[in-house]
């Protein structure tokens, strides 16, 4: 067991591996991620399975069998990462017993070519809900405008949901309230509250990325200054905002019947800028009550020199407004850089998925040939 793991895992944050492959599960490498490293939960996105079907033959035999049942490519895709989440919340399933429903998950996305229809996307939801028929499922949604209506349906419907691609404070404001609202719906509909529960994934370093350029661009040594601190202390404020909203009257009422707190979840926590700490988006955001979705690499550097001292958070909410202010100073406007972010994090989503469907189709001639 990692020393340094287990101290993250003990400061209340839960250790998410954002990775998924049928080698993964079938050699065992999972389960010994989860025995020897703390990791009590998986995310994928289409870029994960892209890279797992490209990589290996495990995946041959079920392409084979599809074809032979005449599958096309939606179904094809559906069929195979619908599989493998399934396999993977089987290994998941005691971390999801022992922490009663709040961990041992596996995170599956709706298709990111519907990030703007919110029926499709409600649609969508359901059907893998079903496909994969297991409750340590979280269905993840994008933060989009018409996600926010998706997210508050299927959440009275009683489906977990993992809300992704979240960016900016007001944004996620908006999904606490589309959890929350969903959360009344349910309980209206006689629900069991307790059952369901939902992370919000909060997006780092795309944010350190973005405003960097901006920084480096106007020049100055007061703008230079702030590189690397932004997606830091956004996200410091972010847990800032899920401490106010889920307080007061009208949660206490969800509280009382059962209902789960939407944890924040730290997404993109690989640091891309080899001139920053490489664990400084796990080092820099421990706070109880948490998920932090690292890829393997970040994982390992954080077992071998993470620097795990505690909440790093909560005590740091003046430094992080004190930042955000500075960058307004320079001339970074915080709007429109999360409204870059926004679009691009679903264009970037729609081509992974493009890559996917064409891995797939790839595979599916190769079978028939």
């Amino acid at each position: 067991m990692s020393e340094r793991l287990q101290q993250l895992a003990e400061a209340g944050v839960s250790i998410w591996l954002d990775d998924l492959s049928r080698e993964r599960i079938e050699t065992g490498n999972l389960a010994e991620l989860i025995k020897d490293k703390s990791v009590v939960g998986v995310t994928t996105n289409p870029s994960i399975f892209a890279a797992a079907l490209k990589e290996g033959e495990r995946y041959d035999a079920q392409v084979r069998s599809l074809v032979a049942a005449g599958a096309d490519v939606d179904s094809t895709v559906f069929e195979l990462t619908t599989t493998d989440v399934r396999d993977a919340c089987d290994v998941l399933a005691p971390a999801y017993e022992a922490t009663d429903g709040v961990d041992g998950r596996v995170s599956i996305e709706v298709a990111p070519d519907l990030a703007h229809d919110t029926d499709a996307t409600v649609e969508s939801a359901r059907a893998l809900w079903a496909e994969v028929d297991r409750e340590n499922l979280f269905i993840k949604i994008p933060a989009t405008t018409e996600g926010g209506p998706a997210i508050t349906t299927v959440i009275g419907e009683g489906i977990s949901v993992n809300v992704t691609l979240i960016f900016g404070l007001g944004r996620y404001r908006e999904v606490m309230e589309s959890y929350v609202a969903g959360l009344e719906a349910a309980l209206a509909a006689g629900q069991d509250l307790s059952k369901i529960h939902s992370v919000a994934s909060f997006f780092v370093s795309r944010v350190d990325t973005e405003i960097d350029k901006r920084l480096e661009a106007l020049g100055s040594e007061e703008a230079l200054g702030l590189r690397g601190k932004a997606g830091v202390a956004n996200a410091r404020l972010a847990y800032q905002a899920y401490q106010e909203f889920f307080t007061g009257e009208r949660w206490q009422k969800l509280a009382d019947a059962g209902a789960n707190t939407q944890r924040p979840l730290w997404a993109s926590t690989g640091v891309k800028n080899p001139d920053y700490r490489d664990t400084m988006y796990v080092d820099d955001l421990v706070v109880a009550n948490t998920v932090n979705t690292m890829p393997e690499k970040t994982l390992e550097a954080v077992a071998d020199h993470g620097e795990i001292a505690g909440d790093q958070v909560t005590t740091n909410y003046a430094h992080a407004s004190s930042v955000m202010a500075a960058l307004a100073a320079v001339g970074v406007e915080y709007d429109d850089v999360i409204a870059v972010l926004e679009k691009e994090g679903v264009e970037k989503f729609v081509t992974s998925w493009n890559e996917l469907l064409g891995t797939v189709q790839e595979q599916l001639e190769a079978a028939r040939g």
